[in-house]
């Protein structure tokens, strides 16, 4: 049976394994093809196997009402999902959704802890303290994910406001896409956007385009908790 030999995803609490593993093996299942939307993993869930991503994209975060809310990360295959908790013999630490259609394949836990085990001992700690490391940036990212929409919005906007002359006060320039700002906040371009009329309707915000007035800051301090 070929050995899995473990090498650093380096994010997202998943460990990169090699993608050598023979088609007809017993230890790998058929291919799987799901369509964009598909939701492949919830956080919390046991780990019964560990699903390797063939072909296609997927949205690593936090799941609710059945969108990724809060993004942690894009994954794109060939990768193996959450490998660490399969290996430390913990839950899935993110949810995570199929951005495209999506191939996968799976090898079943006690496979996959075989095939481990049949690696030098060095590689086996190796991997172990790998694992730990990627589940401990995975927990600390959604913690901070964890936090408020709002908060994180108005902390961004504080970080990157600007005296300006033409709104008597603080601003903010939107120098890139909103898309690419929400990412950085690890959220939805569409939560973005929403948290940005909330601010507004509150009145922390205004102006449009791309300057933002802040007619508050004390106000947005308190709502970003600094």
């Amino acid at each position: 049976m070929s050995k899995l030999q473990g090498l650093p995803s380096g994010t997202f609490g998943c460990t990169m394994l090699d993608t050598s593993l023979p088609p007809t093996s017993d230890a790998i299942s058929p291919l799987t093809t799901l369509q964009a939307g598909s939701v492949l993993l919830h956080r919390g869930d046991a780990v019964d196997r560990i699903p390797r991503l063939v072909k296609g994209k997927v949205v690593l975060g936090i799941l609710t009402d059945g969108e990724i809310s809060h993004q942690l990360g894009v994954v794109k295959g060939p990768f193996w999902l959450e490998a660490a908790s399969g290996l430390l013999g913990l839950p899935h630490a993110v949810d995570a959704v199929a951005e495209t259609d999506v191939q996968l394949e799976y090898v079943s836990l006690p496979d996959f802890l075989a095939q481990i085990k049949a690696l030098p001992m060095a590689a086996q700690h190796l991997l172990m303290d790998m694992a730990r490391s990627q589940r401990q940036q995975t927990e600390l990212g959604v913690s901070r994910l964890a936090k408020d929409a709002d908060a994180r919005c108005a902390e961004w906007l504080l970080r990157h406001a600007e005296p300006d002359s033409l709104v008597g006060g603080l601003a903010v320039t939107l120098r890139e896409r909103k898309r690419t700002i929400a990412a950085q906040l690890g959220i939805a371009p569409e939560t973005f956007s929403r948290v940005l009329r909330h601010l507004r309707e509150r009145q922390l915000i205004s102006g449009g385009g791309r300057v933002l007035g802040l007619p508050n800051p004390q106000a947005l301090r308190e709502l970003a908790g600094v």
